[in-house]
């Protein structure tokens, strides 16, 4: 009888109780939970020991930490006074498994310094096991991942990869870069840890299992926004990764499309008008590639505008060098979706034609060819005049790399048509330049080149050519006349000068 009344009275719940019900995980199975109610007790002693040994307390007093309860941010890299490895995915049930990624995610939410390679060698090994364990689960997870775990996911991944980027010596180097001459690119120290973490996203993103309607609560703009700032990384490494994770994001979220591409947008208008510095051009190029290649037609307003005032003017930057293949690539897709782009992107070249650097003039002949390819004969003649004088003014270089790469035009079969077609219009432009390399220029290999475009010119329409030469040598004749003339005119002066200097001593 009494002990039925004790029974009744309520009972002042223990230690482990109250912290299970508080930051334990949501579902633990009842086979096991008198065992896990010991161990918590173990547990919650040897913390304290701990605790009062890093601290000062005494071991009697309350002062646990646990990595669940720990801002891993504070002090920059805060270590939990136990981080212990947990149980591995096969040595639990199935119906411990959820709570168990939870608890392994919050376990990798510790961030560690390693710019001491000397430091919490343990506790990086452990979580470096524990991200690979999380790798595995993820890219064989056989059921949809409930919400609470996607906001797990991303905050571990946010806390680990969104970081302050440095960069000391960037401004010397980007400089440098232009000629090609490129220095080692700065290695992230964590990456060890780090392209774990992004192997993982990687996986979470591209599974099958995540729904895009649960996930963009927690991958959002925000989200997309701190990720983009990512590719400013000096490790290419890092933004090889961060390119494949967002063209994942692109394609599986359809609502951020829109967001994504105004977002990288605003980081071209950035480089090219404030700062002309960034690592991740190419990179985002590279998906942008891939995204105009999969435009609807016709395009839109909005991918036009996108050409002219971001693509086009990102030919400006003087280390244009470093991202001009993709450039080129985002180019020709937008003129083999329209053709009629051609002339858009024509006058776009011609207006940020460079003056005075010939390695990126033959960048822009290199590219200038792939546009003509693909170039209609309507549109070429609209621009075909303003073209061709900048082509004589690239035959008439004295760098011989330029001079040759525009007679390489020729070699192109459909370029060689188009100027056939127009060779009326096109041959009183560039004759000139033709004469005078044919017989004056001093690279061998740029005077055989010139005689062959000539003979070009001259198997099509000999008569064409002959009224060239003829209007070539009067002009020709004309301007030793007007030389002669203005040397006669300074003589003149000089006498007269003289003879006063003379009258006046």
């Amino acid at each position: 009888m009494i002990k039925q009344i004790l029974n009744r009275l309520p009972r002042k719940p223990s230690k482990s109780d109250g912290r299970d019900s508080v930051g334990g995980p949501a579902s633990v199975s009842s086979s096991s939970s008198s065992s896990s109610a010991r161990s918590g007790d173990l547990q919650t002693s040897r913390i304290t020991h701990l605790n009062s040994q890093v601290s000062g307390s005494p071991p009697g007093s309350n002062n646990l930490m646990h990595p669940s309860t720990v801002n891993p941010r504070m002090n920059g890299n805060y270590i939990p006074p136990v981080y212990e490895a947990l149980p591995n995915f096969k040595d639990v049930s199935n119906a411990e498994k959820q709570s168990l990624l939870v608890r392994k995610l919050d376990l990798c939410c510790v961030v560690f310094d390693f710019t001491d390679p000397t430091k919490n060698l343990k506790e990086k090994d452990i979580k470096q096991q524990t991200l690979l364990e999380l790798v595995d689960y993820v890219a064989s997870a056989s059921g949809k991942f409930p919400e609470n775990v996607m906001q797990e996911i991303t905050k571990m991944v946010s806390i680990n990869l969104f970081r302050t980027l440095t960069s000391p010596h960037r401004e010397s180097m980007i400089l440098e870069k232009v000629d090609g001459d490129e220095e080692e690119p700065m290695m992230d120290p964590a990456w060890p840890h780090l392209q774990i973490i992004y192997e993982f996203f990687l996986r979470f993103v591209a599974s099958p299992e995540t729904d895009a309607k649960l996930a963009k609560r927690y991958i959002d703009h925000s989200f997309v926004l701190k990720l983009l700032d990512l590719f400013d990384s000096e490790d290419p490494r890092e933004r090889e990764y961060l390119k494949t994770i967002l063209h994942r994001i692109y394609g599986k979220f359809m609502a951020h499309r829109p967001f994504i591409r105004k977002a990288i947008n605003n980081i071209f208008y950035r480089f090219i008008f404030e700062t002309e510095k960034h690592n991740g051009v190419a990179e985002l190029l590279e998906i942008l590639g891939s995204i105009v290649s999969g435009f609807a037609l016709p395009l839109k307003e909005e991918h036009k505008l996108f050409l002219v005032r971001a693509l086009i003017p990102l030919h400006k930057p003087r280390c244009m060098a470093m991202y001009h293949q993709q450039l080129s690539y985002c180019i020709t897709q937008f003129i083999e979706k329209d053709c009629k782009l051609s002339d858009t992107v024509i006058h776009g070249l011609l207006k940020y034609w460079p003056l005075t650097n010939s390695s990126k003039e033959v960048m822009f002949l290199g590219e200038l060819e792939e546009v003509l390819e693909a170039t209609q004969p309507a549109d070429f003649q609209r621009c075909m005049v303003p073209l061709f004088q900048r082509i004589a003014r690239c035959l008439s270089s004295s760098h011989f790399q330029v001079a040759e790469r525009a007679l390489f035009l020729w070699n192109n079969d459909h370029i060689e048509t188009l100027i056939k077609q127009n060779s009326k219009v096109i041959l009183p432009v560039i004759f000139p330049a033709l004469e005078r390399n044919s017989k004056s220029h001093w690279n061998p290999a740029v005077q055989s080149l010139t005689i062959n475009v000539r003979k070009i010119f001259s198997d099509h329409d000999p008569q064409l050519v002959a009224e060239c030469l003829k209007k070539f040598q009067e002009d020709e004749a004309q301007h030793k006349e007007m030389v002669s003339e203005r040397e006669a005119t300074w003589k003149r002066l000089e006498d007269i000068a003289a003879s006063k200097t003379s009258s006046a001593a």
